[in-house]
Parts: structure tokens; C-alpha cells; sequence
């Protein structure tokens, strides 16, 4: 009997923990969230500018936990909220939590060379194959490097 019911309270407090958020880096600041899609759609506008993005971690660097892939408003759309190298460490299971992730917009363009050396590495952290023939050349990259994330 004292073992269910010390059973049930380990369990209650598990799932009280579960539900708490956590946070990384930096407070949160921003009050105001920015839609993804809208970054998307026009980054020479948020290029630099601090913003505040909310949706799904539909991806999370496996290797060192240096990025997460913030799901956009509009389907089959992402953005990278990418950290400095153990500065923050997004745990794997952060993938599914909702993210609310504060940072710099940075549009960058991005040869053809450097773009296959980047899909290199991105196979490599996520153990995926790529092949540097589907890179059609020179685009511009967007992302926001992150400072601070509340992850539920």
C-alpha cells in the first residue's frame, strides 16, 4: 500500500514537472511575437532586427544542441533559431514543445559553395544524406540568432 501511493506522488510530481516551462539563454523580452511566415516572406525587412517567433520545434541539432528549427504559421515552413556552440544546449526532446524564441534576424546570402558546405555539415549533425547536386545556386538564408527561448 505505502509503495502505490509513494508510486502516485512520484508520478503526480512528474507530471507537474513535465508541464513547467523551461528556459534557455536569455530572459525573454519582447512582448510582441513576429509570425515566421512573415519573416520569411520579406527577411531583407527583419534583417538585424531583434524579434520574437512562436510555433513548434519541429527539429533539433542532434549533435550539440545548437539549433532548433521553430515551425512557421503557414505550413511545411521553419525557421533556424541557432545558439552559439554550448552557450545554450537544446535538449532532444525539446523537439514537439512549443517555443517562444527571441533573437536577431539574419538574412544572409549564401553562394552555391558555401550553401553545399553547409548541407554538408547539416547531413553530418543530423545523420542524413545530401548530395551536393541538389543545390541550384547562390540564395539568401535566413535565421535568427538566438539569445533567449521559453520552451512548453
Amino acid at each position: 500500500m505505502r509503495l502505490s501511493i509513494l508510486t502516485v506522488i512520484v508520478l503526480v510530481a512528474a507530471m507537474a514537472f513535465a508541464g513547467t516551462p523551461r528556459k534557455y539563454g536569455k530572459a525573454v523580452t519582447l512582448k510582441e511575437v513576429t509570425r515566421v511566415s512573415e519573416i520569411l516572406a520579406s527577411p531583407e525587412k527583419y534583417d538585424g532586427k531583434r524579434v520574437l517567433v512562436q510555433g513548434p520545434v519541429v527539429d533539433v541539432c542532434a549533435k550539440r544542441g545548437c539549433w532548433i528549427r521553430v515551425g512557421s504559421d503557414k505550413e511545411f515552413e521553419s525557421i533556424q533559431f541557432k545558439v552559439d556552440d554550448g552557450v545554450i544546449v537544446f535538449p532532444m526532446d525539446a523537439k514537439g514543445k512549443t517555443a517562444l524564441a527571441e533573437g536577431i534576424v539574419s538574412a544572409t546570402k549564401t553562394s552555391k559553395e558555401e550553401l553545399i558546405e553547409q548541407g554538408k555539415h547539416h547531413a553530418e549533425e543530423t545523420g542524413e544524406k545530401f548530395d551536393p547536386s541538389s543545390i541550384k545556386g547562390p540564395r539568401t538564408v535566413v535565421r535568427i540568432m538566438g539569445e533567449g527561448a521559453v520552451l512548453k
